[in-house]
């Protein structure tokens, strides 16, 4: 066992002292080649960087980042983006540089290991904590300082690490402040943080989120399985009139409400004997070209008689021949 750990303690010194003398003669390319040779180099094999004063680090991370833009194949440095990235994010100053390497994984079409999440949402949290002038924009900006630009890849991933966490407050600021350095938020940013509000059940925060939406600008849109996710935790909790508002405010603001949505609410209009509001639901989904499953419209038809209204279940059935 000792002499294992030599020989591996011996391997790591070489392999570190090749990585110093590429970086010395700026023969970034042979970086990944030289890290590939082993699994995982434990400790972090970047860790001598810790020496190098922060504005060498940033020129030398900076100048490997570049010259792995056109190496093939591009998955070819996942393993030194990695290795980058932990190294950085244990750094005091993690920030902007940890960003500016999560840029470059993503746009190589590479993915950061999992764990990935837990060390980028508990550095940017300790970092933001430290000092109040650590702000959401200030940081984002700082891309800017080291040559490079936000760009919604980054800032939806550090949304999805801060959700990741159940950090939603966090994860709002950002989503509200990305637009502060000319990266406005898509429908996938929303839709990170909306959906994790819906698993999270805190409806009232994804509802008021929804309608921040729909007072923007720009229009951005709420993918089909957000809006699903949206109406099934309003269900959830018992609310299903307010689910049945949400249809229609959804359905104002130019926001598109599919099939699935729109079963799920008749499903609980049913579980609450709230018939008459299925069967508005049922005739919408209807007029939209949608027609619900036999079962479900069979429980509604039921449930309209059983309460006298006979009239309108009549034109719903009616309204089912003629399509």
């Amino acid at each position: 066992m000792a002499m294992k750990t030599l020989i591996s303690s011996s391997f790591s010194k070489t392999l570190e002292t090749s990585i110093k003398s590429a970086i010395q003669t700026k023969s970034y390319n042979q970086i990944p080649n030289l890290l590939n040779s082993i699994q995982n180099p434990n400790p972090n094999i970047f860790n001598f960087l810790s020496s190098y004063p922060q504005s060498q680090k940033t020129q030398i991370i900076d100048e490997i980042l570049q010259s792995f833009i056109h190496i093939h194949p591009r998955s070819l440095p996942q393993l030194t983006y990695s290795l980058l990235l932990s190294h950085i994010l244990q750094n005091p100053n993690p920030f902007p540089l940890s960003l500016a390497i999560l840029q470059g994984t993503l746009r190589s079409g590479c993915f950061p290991v999992k764990q990935t999440h837990l060390s980028l949402s508990s550095t940017w949290i300790n970092y933001r904590g430290e000092c109040s002038n650590n702000t959401v924009t200030g940081i984002l900006s700082g891309m800017k300082n080291i040559g490079y630009k936000p760009d919604l890849g980054t800032c939806n991933y550090l949304l999805l690490s801060l959700c990741a966490v159940d950090q939603i407050d966090e994860s709002v600021r950002v989503l509200e402040e990305m637009g502060n350095v000319g990266c406005e938020p898509d429908s996938e940013s929303y839709g990170i943080v909306i959906g994790w509000m819906c698993e999270l059940r805190m409806v009232n925060d994804a509802i008021e989120l929804v309608k921040k939406m729909g007072r923007v600008e720009t229009r951005v849109e709420l993918r089909e399985g957000v809006v699903v996710k949206l109406l099934a935790a309003i269900r959830a909790n018992g609310e299903i009139k307010r689910a049945v508002e949400m249809i229609g405010f959804l359905d104002k603001s130019g926001f598109w409400v599919g099939f699935d949505g729109y079963e799920i609410v008749v499903k609980g209009c049913l579980e609450k004997k709230e018939f008459v509001l299925g069967g508005k639901l049922v005739m919408e989904m209807l007029e939209k070209g949608f027609i619900p499953h036999i079962r479900i419209r069979q429980r509604v038809l039921e449930g309209l008689v059983s309460i006298d209204e006979y009239k309108f279940a009549c034109m719903i059935r009616q309204k089912l021949v003629n399509i």
